[in-house]
C-alpha cells in the first residue's frame, strides 16, 4: 500500500473497501463538474481542498464567467467526509435539486444551479494496489493468510486516522474484534470505546439510547440520561448491527454523522461532539441500498473505509494458529494456579477443524475448542477428542465429523441461517448453565453485550421475557453501564 492512501485519510475523503480482489483498494474521490452558460464542462476535485469558493470574482477556486451569479456566489466546505454547500449571500440566490437552498450537504448526484450554470456533485472510485502486511497479528485477531494479512495492512494505515469505518462479514467472523483493534491503535485510544447494539434496543428507546434524554420527555424518564454518543465523546463509537436501524432512524443519525452535534430527546439544545464512528454488520448494505430500506447518503457517511472480513471457510488455514491464541487466552483453558489444562493440538485434530465449513466462524470455533478441553488427556486434544464432540451418536463407536443438517429445498441464505440458528441456540444454553443462570457473567464469558445476550436467550426461548432483569444502557469496553 503506498502513502497516497494515508494521505488522503487525512482529509476523510478515501474509501478503502477490501472486496473479492484483495489486492486492490478503491480510493472514493469527490468531484464538482461545472457546466457553464457556453456549455463546456470543467471537473474540479474536492480531495484535499477543505473549502471551494464559487463565484465570477477572479479570487474564486471556481471562477465562472456567468453574469447572472454573484461575485461570490457559494461556499463548499469539507468536513468529516461530508460537503456543505452554502450560499454567500447570493444576488440571485442558489437552488439544490430544484429547490432554493441557504445551506445544505451534498450527496451523490446532487445538480447546484447558479446563475445560468450548473454544478453537479459526483464520487468516483480510483484504484490502488496495496500490500499485504508482514505482520500475522493484528490487536486481538491473528491469520497467517493473504486475505487477512491484506486486511491488516489497511488497519495499519486507517486506525491512527479519524476516518469511518464500515466492517462487514458473516456473524461470528470477529467485527467487533476489528473495531476494538482500531480504537486501540488510535490516537482515541486512552478514551471511551462504547459499543451500541442497533439489534438489541427497542425501536422506540433507540433514539433516547443513542443520542440521551431529559428528565420527563417521555413515560419513564426519571432522570436526565446520556446517550452513547456523548458518552462516547473523544473516542469512538461502535454501532453494531448497523444494519438493522429502522429507516425513520437513519435521518437522526445520518444528522449526527454530517454535523458533528446531537440533541437529547426532549432538549432545545445541541451539543457539539467529537466521537470516531465504526459500524458493523452482516447484511450487503449496498443490496439494502438497492432494497430500499437503507439510506444511501448514510451509507457513504458510514463507509470511508469499508473492511469486508473472510468467513473462516475461506481462510481455513488460519485455524491452527486461531486455536493457539483462544487457547492462550481464554478462562476455560486456565488451572486455578495459573497454568494450562491444554497445552496441544495434535495435527489429526487440526486436520479435522481444517475439513468443517463452520457456519458459525471464528464463535463456533470457540464453542468447539471449549468442548474439546473437557475431553482432553495429559494436556493434549486429539482427533478423537474433536470426533466426540461433533458428533451426537451415544454409542461407544467412534464417531465421525459431522456436518449440521443442511435443507437444500430452502434457499441458500434461509438455509444457512438455520444452520447459525442452531448454533447460536446451543450456545446460549450451554453459556447459561455454566454461569448458573447469570445472565450478567454469561455476558461477560462470551464478551457479548448484555442487552444483545438478553434479547438473544428470550428470542431462542432459554430464559422467559418477564423472568430478565432491568439493564441500564449501552456498555462501555470494560463492561460498564455509560450512565
Amino acid at each position: 500500500m503506498t502513502d497516497k492512501i494515508a494521505k488522503e485519510l487525512e482529509f476523510d475523503t478515501a474509501i478503502i473497501e477490501t472486496g473479492e480482489n484483495r489486492d486492490l483498494v478503491s480510493l472514493r474521490k469527490y468531484q464538482l463538474v461545472v457546466v457553464g452558460p457556453d456549455g463546456n464542462r470543467r471537473k474540479y476535485d474536492l480531495g484535499r481542498n477543505k473549502t471551494l469558493r464559487v463565484g465570477k470574482k477572479s479570487d474564486n477556486d471556481i471562477v465562472i464567467n456567468d453574469r447572472t451569479i454573484s461575485r461570490h456566489h457559494v461556499e463548499i466546505t469539507g468536513n468529516d467526509n461530508s460537503y456543505l454547500l452554502r450560499d454567500l449571500n447570493s444576488t440571485n440566490g442558489t437552488t439544490m435539486n430544484g429547490m432554493k437552498v441557504k445551506e445544505a450537504f451534498l450527496s451523490q448526484g446532487d445538480l447546484i444551479q447558479i446563475g445560468e450554470s450548473k454544478i453537479e456533485f459526483l464520487t468516483f472510485d480510483e484504484k490502488v494496489q496495496i500490500e499485504p502486511s508482514s505482520s500475522h497479528i493484528y490487536g486481538e485477531m491473528v491469520g497467517r493468510s493473504r486475505k487477512m494479512r491484506q486486511i491488516f495492512g489497511v488497519l495499519e494505515r486507517v486506525s491512527p486516522s479519524n476516518a469511518t469505518v464500515i466492517i462487514e462479514g458473516e456473524t461470528g467472523t470477529g467485527k467487533e474484534l476489528v473495531a476494538k483493534a482500531i480504537h486501540v491503535n488510535s490516537l482515541r485510544k486512552d478514551k471511551p470505546f462504547i459499543v451500541f447494539d442497533c439489534s438489541a434496543v427497542a425501536p422506540n428507546l433507540i433514539e433516547s439510547e443513542l443520542f440521551g434524554h431529559m428528565k420527563g420527555s417521555f413515560t419513564g424518564a426519571i432522570k436526565d440520561r446520556v446517550g452513547a454518543f456523548e458518552a462516547a465523546n473523544g473516542g469512538t463509537l461502535f454501532l453494531d448491527e448497523i444494519g438493522e436501524l429502522a429507516l425513520e432512524l437513519q435521518p437522526k443519525l445520518l444528522r449526527a454523522l454530517e454535523q458533528r452535534e446531537i440533541k437529547r430527546v426532549g432538549s432545545t439544545q445541541t451539543a457539539k461532539i467529537d466521537v470516531r464512528v465504526i459500524s458493523a454488520t452482516n447484511r450487503n448494505l449496498k443490496e439494502e441500498v438497492k432494497k430500499g430500506v437503507f439510506r444511501e447518503d448514510l451509507y457513504y457517511r458510514l463507509s470511508v473505509v469499508k473492511i469486508q472480513l473472510p468467513a473462516l471457510r475461506e481462510r481455513l488455514e488460519d485455524i491452527p494458529l486461531i486455536v493457539e491464541k483462544i487457547l492462550a487466552g481464554a478462562r476455560f483453558n486456565l488451572k486455578p494456579d495459573g497454568s494450562y489444562y491444554v497445552t496441544r493440538v495434535e495435527d489429526d485434530a487440526l486436520k479435522i477443524l481444517q475439513r468443517y465449513q463452520w457456519p458459525g466462524n471464528v464463535r463456533e470455533l470457540t464453542n468447539i475448542i471449549e468442548r474439546s478441553v473437557s475431553f482432553a488427556e495429559n494436556g493434549i486434544i486429539q482427533g478423537m477428542h474433536l470426533q466426540y464432540v461433533f458428533s451426537e451418536a451415544e454409542s461407544g463407536e467412534e464417531a465421525t465429523v459431522r456436518l449440521p443438517m443442511v435443507d437444500s429445498s430452502k434457499p441458500f441464505k434461509e438455509a444457512k441461517q438455520a444452520i447459525v440458528e442452531s448454533f447460536e441456540k446451543e450456545y446460549l444454553q450451554d453459556l447459561l448453565d455454566k454461569a448458573k443462570g447469570n445472565v450478567s457473567k454469561a455476558s461477560r464469558e462470551a464478551k457479548i453485550d448484555r442487552k444483545h445476550l438478553r434479547n438473544l436467550l428470550v428470542k431462542y426461548e432459554i430464559i422467559r421475557a418477564d423472568a430478565v432483569e432491568e439493564d441500564d444502557g449501552a456498555e462501555g469496553a470494560d463492561g460498564h453501564s455509560i450512565e
